[in-house]
């Protein structure tokens, strides 16, 4: 029992030890039969590490049709590979340039896709065998036969030994935020309609708390793989969206006052944070049984904007416009001009609050429709209406990392590098086995040196220790291979589950004493086996050293600045283009603009790169000189901002302008808005260069006179109603006052950061 809960502790829901127990089964059969049986050394050796990569160093997750199709793609796309590497490994010159290429193209592909991320040294270790170990051509056959071999026992393993309970932890995060929020919502309004005599303060606080703790749950969920999980699967891309719209959406429902008071406690938004609440509700269900499709979502998505149509022709007809038209001249100037504009922010808060809440139904409802599609149609790639195909997805993800900055492009090329150094100097030196200086190359390579130098340290010491226990065993067994073969099994066992609950050291030990008796059951040699295994580990990690101080050395803590950079610059500007594109369209006279697509897809792109640096930065060994939950709130600002520009983009696009000149409140809105901009260009100069940060900006209530003046005629209305176009303006401007309050969030974790000199 000690032991049990010694392993669960150190191996949650036993991933580590169900991949070593499959592989113990598996490998040793595999090779037996490539050996005993058919007596071919290469189909053995093949077939052995082939079991070695598709079963230990990759598990796919999902369901079990998903598990087995991508497990499919990735035998097909190894069998490929061993084909190419015969090819190359030819010439040395060949050999080595193939290796660069495929080491990146296969790097660089995972930001397309975590099924492809989590494959990558499955890929990796499929290339690096064949084009590492001599033979000629005509072993083509016989390398593919060992290869397809492990391939079909790895289908039949993944699905019959012990297999995996369906996982998909960021679909059951979503699904438990989507509730929290919809009972919060209830509970606002059942606090605010029915007051505490139905719904006590300590209620209340108990659902804001339970809200607030999926949110985070979800996010830290999002953050615990080492990359992006985004899969090719159309449902999986929806699916990973859900992650910032539903912080977006926390966000929002935490800006209403849990017990407002004066304009504020205004009851008018109550029926559309219920409706809300609904379309969350169905969210929820359609994310437990995506199959059983949408329909109840999309009606509750229709209701959701009916009943704020209904309250946003109410909020127009209920301003206090005989309060506008004595402000200007009033004493208390300022605080009525603050009181006009919060009488229109709990409208405000339910028209951001619909848009956010109709985002998350879309994505889930696309996720629905994709789920719901005929196998005929997957086959051919047809996807929903609303979403891109696979291929464009997969170019749009690939394009935005493709950029000098991106800390995916500098872990591909440092990769290739390392790579292909390795199979040059084994080629050059002459060692005997190539194959683990290359794979000593890629076991310790990191995204810093200071990571790649620790590892190293690790994997000698473990190295050493595993020379050690395997000539202890040799001595003890002598040329007994029939005990070797017993044995195999049980090491094999230990160095797959070592890693992941000991340590990489111990693992590399483990893994030691594997290749000493796998060598030495093929062609006994002793413990000199495990001596050649030290010089090849210790040439490979002196490579990645080499490489590692050579390119990029101080890894992602020094990129995160520059993603951090960019990312408020091109969201701030995307922010403004958006609020430009509105005031284009607030009269029939404004000159107008085209949407701001080219603004949204570099703002997006920008958001990936930082998101990929943020997980390196996560992974990375050693002390963070910033406090952790300072950084995120730096990762947090610039989604807000770009969710912002959704919204005020979305805004104006469903409706129309009616007559009118609004010329004075459009100079007023973009200005403000390019002062914004500008003020998040200082911002993001101050995080790339270590330059001081600007202070936040405060609020222009001069600025908002102005532009309230010179909407007065449509507040006033001929028919003493205000005009919507009027109230659009002034909510635009209540989304560009969330910019600037956002200032204020920011800035006291960007000076922590200046700082530190060496990094975020």
């Amino acid at each position: 029992m000690a032991l049990l809960q010694w392993v669960s502790e150190h191996d949650r829901g036993y991933a580590a030890l169900r991949r070593a127990c499959r592989t113990a089964i598996v490998m040793p059969s595999m090779f037996a039969i490539g050996d005993k049986v058919i007596g071919n050394a290469v189909i053995a050796t093949f077939a052995a590490f082939g079991s070695f990569a598709l079963l230990l160093l990759v598990d796919f997750t999902g369901t079990m049709r998903d598990r087995l199709r991508a497990q499919t793609a990735l035998a097909a796309v190894g069998g490929v590979l061993v084909c190419l590497g015969t090819l190359a490994e030819r010439a040395t010159w060949l050999s080595t340039a193939a290796m660069a290429a495929v080491a990146f193209l296969v790097l660089f592909a995972a930001v397309v896709s975590s099924v492809i991320a989590g494959a990558t040294t499955s890929m990796l270790l499929a290339f690096i065998l064949p084009v590492t170990f001599a033979g000629p051509i005509s072993s083509i056959p016989a390398r593919l036969a060992g290869w397809g071999m492990a391939s079909a026992a790895s289908l039949v393993a993944i699905a019959l030994l012990w297999p995996a309970p369906t996982r998909d932890p960021l679909r059951a995060s979503a699904t438990a935020a989507c509730r929290a929020l919809a009972e919060r919502l209830r509970a606002d309004v059942a606090f605010l309609v029915d007051g505490p005599e139905h719904l006590s303060v300590a209620e209340h606080n108990d659902v804001i708390e339970k809200s607030n703790a999926a949110v985070v749950s979800l996010n830290q969920t999002f953050l615990a793989t080492p990359y992006r999980p985004t899969g090719l699967g159309t449902a999986a891309r929806s699916v990973v969206r859900l992650v910032d719209e539903l912080k977006w959406l926390h966000a929002i429902v935490g800006l209403i006052p849990p017990r407002p008071t004066g304009a504020s406690a205004n009851p008018i938004a109550c029926p559309v944070r219920l409706a809300a609440a609904v379309v969350l509700e169905r969210c929820a269900d359609v994310l437990d049984a995506p199959t059983r499709g949408s329909k109840k979502l999309d009606d509750a998505l229709e209701d959701l904007h009916s009943v704020l149509y209904d309250m946003e022709v109410r909020a127009t007809a209920e301003l206090p416009i005989g309060e506008f038209v004595e402000f200007s001249e009033a004493s208390d100037h300022d605080q009525r001009v603050e009181d006009f504009i919060t009488a229109l922010d709990p409208s405000f808060r339910a028209q951001e609050l619909t848009f956010a809440t109709s985002q998350v139904g879309a994505n889930v409802a696309l996720a629905s429709a994709a789920e719901c599609r005929s196998w005929i149609d997957r086959l051919l790639g047809r996807q929903p209406q609303g979403l891109s195909r696979t291929l464009t997805a997969a170019h749009e993800r690939a394009a935005s990392h493709f950029e000098r900055h991106s800390v995916s492009l500098h872990n591909s090329l440092r990769g290739a590098i390392a790579l292909a150094g390795a199979v040059l100097v084994a080629r050059f030196t002459g060692v005997e086995h190539s194959f683990w200086v290359a794979l000593g190359t890629l076991s310790v390579l990191r995204s810093n040196a200071l990571n790649t130098g620790e590892n190293i340290v690790r994997g000698i010491l473990g190295t050493v220790a595993g020379f050690v226990i395997g000539g202890a065993l040799l001595e003890a067994i002598g040329t007994d291979t029939t005990l070797l073969w017993f044995l195999l099994p049980v090491a094999i066992l230990i160095a797959g589950f070592a890693p992941a609950a000991v340590s990489f050291a111990a693992g590399q030990a483990a893994f030691t004493v594997t290749l000493v008796i796998l060598y030495n059951i093929i062609e006994p040699a002793g413990w000199r086996i495990g001596l050649l295994r030290i010089e090849d580990i210790a040439l490979g990690c002196a490579i990645s050293l080499g490489v590692g101080l050579l390119f990029w050395p101080r890894g992602a803590v020094a990129a995160l600045r520059t993603a951090l950079s960019t990312s408020y610059q091109e969201s701030a500007h995307y922010l403004a283009s958006a609020v430009e594109f509105g005031m284009g369209r607030c009269d029939i006279g404004s000159p107008r603009r085209g949407a701001p697509t080219t603004e949204a897809v570099r703002a997006a792109s920008a958001s990936r790169r930082l998101d990929d640096t943020f997980r390196s930065y996560l992974a990375e060994r050693g002390s963070k000189p910033t406090p952790l939950a300072e950084v995120t709130r730096l990762i947090a600002g610039p989604t807000a901002l770009r969710l912002a520009g959704d919204a005020v983009l979305d805004l104006w696009q469903r409706d129309h302008a009616d007559e009118g000149d609004r010329a004075g409140a459009r100079r007023e809105i973009v200005t403000n808005a390019e002062r914004i901009a500008e003020w998040y260009d200082a911002f993001a100069a101050s995080l790339a260069q270590h330059g001081a940060v600007p202070t936040p900006l405060i609020r222009d209530l001069a600025a908002d006179t102005r532009m309230l003046e010179a909407v007065g005629h449509d507040l006033r209305g001929e028919d003493g109603r205000a005009t919507s176009t009027a109230v659009r303006m002034i909510w635009t401007s209540d989304h560009l006052d969330a910019a600037r309050r956002l200032q204020g969030i920011i800035v006291d974790p960007a000076v922590t950061a200046a700082s530190v000199p060496s990094g975020v």
